[in-house]
Parts: structure tokens; C-alpha cells; sequence
């Protein structure tokens, strides 16, 4: 009896040292990833959970995430790179990596506001001196004088001679009702010290005008730059001011336009509609969302809009929408063919991540990506001066001032 327990005992324990040399095997202690393999792996798993195409260009993107962290990373630098390799591999230009740098400066594009001087500024190529392009209107680099083609050579006592332009926006860029020097060489004026202070900048992505057709109707011309955030409330009061000045007809000018902010895409569209689907989105369970139109617009006048090559994503958008929904005519060039849509992340180091998550359709269920949107009357162009948009040697606003002329669209109020 004694020779059977300790049999079963011995048994029992080989039984226990099996078990605990196979859990053995199964719970070894994780490895911890560095920071560097944590932000690799933030970025796969975002992609992960949201991206688009869920074959990930056809291939394991499991297998992905597993060669990017199989060699060690020894900043973020390299962790940076392995990134980029990864997500070069969905073969998407529209999904991509942002340094912080480069996300910091597309949060402020987007934003529609700023708190710094006010100038747009340049590499010049030719002298590689950092150049004012132009104050924005009413700035206080305008108030405080400085010009376009004035060189900017420190900020705050340093050289701006190795800077990059993010870098030497950064450093102008503060708090409001705070001081910034610079060191400007102007022609003919050598170099003279100016102190600006900082404030709020309204990023106004509007220009209009009203003018006169050839057969006395009042067009209003509307140019929009960009899809920011202040788009659509700037759009609003242009459309309310063109009206009570009298116009009949508009021109919206979404040439070069590269989009923005899909929001803003979807109010402006709102502005001009009365009823009806905006636009669709599809993401990769095939779910559609559709954004509408509730009325009243602001203006019932008839509307023809310019488009290019380089009329894109958001613009595609708006004019796809005002098109289907027989708002408006458009001339031109067939679009861009940008439809797919993209949603920003912050990643944990302060950079940034842009996904491709879902893709758009016009009212009318037309797939734009990569085919673009052809207006209904083809009018080609050469590219021209931004002096030059507008006038004469402008073949294609020409040509939207004389539909807008035919007694039919004007009748017809489309």
C-alpha cells in the first residue's frame, strides 16, 4: 500500500512537473517594447482598426507589424522610418506619417486660425533666405510694416539662416499680446529692427468681388481657397454681403482648390442647397452614412463653378453635390479624383497620423476616386498668374460669365 501511494505520488508530481514545463513554455514573461516599438505598434493598430481596405493591399499586416519590430530601433528617427516602410506598403499616398513638425503645421492650416505675426513666408531658392511672401490683411506684421520680398534674417537674436520654414514659423508663432523681434533687410533700406506683437490670426480662405457681365447682370465672384475651418462662416457673410449689393449670378472659383476639412466641405454645400444628399461615405463594412441638406439656402441666383486638375477631395465634394443636384453648372477641367477621406490621430510622441477610413460617393452614386468629375462644359486652360484669375485672359471664368448670360440659366434658376 505504501509502495502503491508513493507511486501515485510520484506520478502525481512527474504529472505537475509536466504541466508546470508546458505552462512553462506558454507564459514566458513578455518582452517590453521600447518606446520606439510602442509608437510602431500605436500606428499599427490604428491602421488596424481603421483603414479602409481591410485585405491591406492584399497581404498579412500582421506579418507587417512583425518585420517592422524585428530589428532594433534606436530612436525616433528609426522608428519614423520603419513607419513609413509600413505604411508605404498599402500603397495609399493619402495614409501617411507626420513628424510632429509637419503635424503641428497641418493642425494650423486646418485650424482657420493662428496666434503669431501673420506672414506667409518662403525659401527663396535662388539666396536660400527666409522671405515674407505677404503680411495677411490687417496683421500685425502688416500694421507694424513689414512687406512682401522683405528678407527676414532673426528672430529673437537667431539666425534664421538654417531654419526650416516650419521651424522659423514656429518660433514667430505665441502666445497672444506677446513681443516677438525680427531682423528684416529690405532693398535699398538695408536692415532695420521691427517688434511685432503677437495675435489671433483669422486664416480667411475667401476672396470676392461683385462685377458687371457684358449683358448688365451683377455677378458675384467668389474664389475659396481652401476647406478650413472657417470656410463656411466666411462663405456665409460673402454670400449675404454679394446679395445685398445686388447680385443675380455667382461664380464660385474652386480651381487649385486641394480641399480640407470635409465638414467644411459639407456646410458650405448646405449654404446653396435647399434639399437633398450632400454626399455618401462608405467605410470598409460597406456602411453608408449620407450628409443632407436642410434649407433654406442663402441664395436661390443661378451659380456656375470653376474646376481644374487640381481640384480636389472636399471641392470634389461640393461640387459633385451642387452638380447632382442640378444647383449648378460647372466648367472647366474634369477634376481630381480625389474620393477617399482621411481622419487625423495624434500619436503618443506628439506626431501625427493621417488613414484613409472611408471613401465618398456624389448624390448620384458616382465613385469619383481616381476618375475625378467632369464638368458640363470642357473649357481646357494654360495655367495663368493669380493676376490674371478673373479677367480676360481667363478662359474659363469667361466662359462661366457667358452661361450665366443665356437668358435659359438665368430663367431657369438652376
Amino acid at each position: 500500500m505504501g509502495f502503491m501511494h508513493t507511486k501515485v505520488f510520484r506520478l502525481g508530481f512527474s504529472l505537475l512537473v509536466t504541466i508546470w514545463l508546458v505552462l512553462g513554455t506558454l507564459v514566458q514573461p513578455a518582452v517590453a517594447l521600447t518606446g520606439e516599438q510602442k509608437l510602431v505598434s500605436e500606428v499599427w493598430r490604428i491602421v488596424n482598426r481603421t483603414y479602409l481596405d481591410e485585405t491591406f493591399n492584399h497581404q498579412n499586416w500582421a506579418a507587417v507589424r512583425q518585420k517592422a519590430l524585428e530589428k532594433p530601433l534606436q530612436d525616433n528617427r528609426a522608428a519614423y522610418g520603419a513607419i513609413q516602410n509600413m505604411l508605404k506598403s498599402l500603397n495609399d499616398p493619402f495614409t501617411r506619417f507626420l513628424d510632429p513638425e509637419q503635424y503641428r503645421s497641418l493642425q494650423v492650416n486646418t485650424s482657420g486660425e493662428l496666434t503669431g505675426v501673420g506672414l506667409q513666408i518662403a525659401l527663396n531658392p535662388d539666396t536660400g533666405k527666409l522671405e515674407v511672401v505677404a503680411p495677411i490683411e490687417g496683421s500685425p506684421a502688416d500694421k507694424a510694416g513689414i512687406r512682401s520680398r522683405d528678407r527676414i534674417l532673426k528672430i529673437e537674436g537667431t539666425s534664421t539662416e538654417n531654419l526650416t520654414l516650419d521651424e522659423a514659423a514656429t518660433r514667430m508663432r505665441g502666445p497672444i499680446g506677446s513681443l516677438v523681434t525680427l531682423l528684416i533687410e529690405r532693398d535699398g533700406e538695408g536692415e532695420t529692427e521691427i517688434r511685432v506683437t503677437r495675435d489671433r490670426i483669422a486664416l480667411n480662405p475667401v476672396v470676392s468681388e461683385l462685377r458687371v457681365s457684358p449683358e448688365g447682370t451683377p455677378i458675384g465672384y467668389i474664389r475659396l481657397t481652401q476647406f478650413n475651418a472657417n470656410a463656411s462662416m466666411e462663405l456665409a457673410h460673402t454670400i449675404s454681403s454679394l446679395e445685398k449689393k445686388g447680385a443675380a449670378a455667382y461664380v464660385l472659383d474652386l480651381r487649385n482648390n486641394p480641399g480640407g476639412l470635409l465638414q467644411s466641405g459639407i456646410e458650405i454645400a448646405r449654404l446653396w442647397l435647399d434639399s437633398g444628399t450632400i454626399v455618401y461615405t462608405v467605410n470598409r463594412q460597406g456602411i453608408q452614412g449620407s450628409f443632407e441638406a436642410f434649407g433654406p439656402p442663402l441664395t436661390e441666383d443661378p451659380l456656375v463653378i470653376l474646376v481644374n486638375q487640381g481640384t480636389a477631395s472636399a471641392s470634389e465634394i461640393l461640387a459633385g453635390a451642387l452638380q447632382d443636384n442640378g444647383r449648378a453648372q460647372l466648367v472647366g477641367e474634369t477634376t481630381f479624383g480625389k474620393g477617399l477621406i482621411q481622419s487625423l490621430f495624434e500619436l503618443s510622441d506628439g506626431s501625427g497620423l493621417a488613414v484613409t477610413i472611408a471613401k465618398y460617393e456624389t448624390p448620384k452614386h458616382r465613385d469619383i476616386n481616381k476618375l475625378g468629375i467632369k464638368p458640363d462644359k470642357v473649357v481646357s486652360q494654360e495655367p495663368i498668374n493669380r493676376e490674371k484669375i478673373g479677367t480676360q485672359a481667363d478662359l474659363q471664368y469667361q466662359a462661366a460669365v457667358e452661361l450665366l448670360g443665356k437668358d435659359s440659366v438665368v430663367a431657369g434658376k438652376v
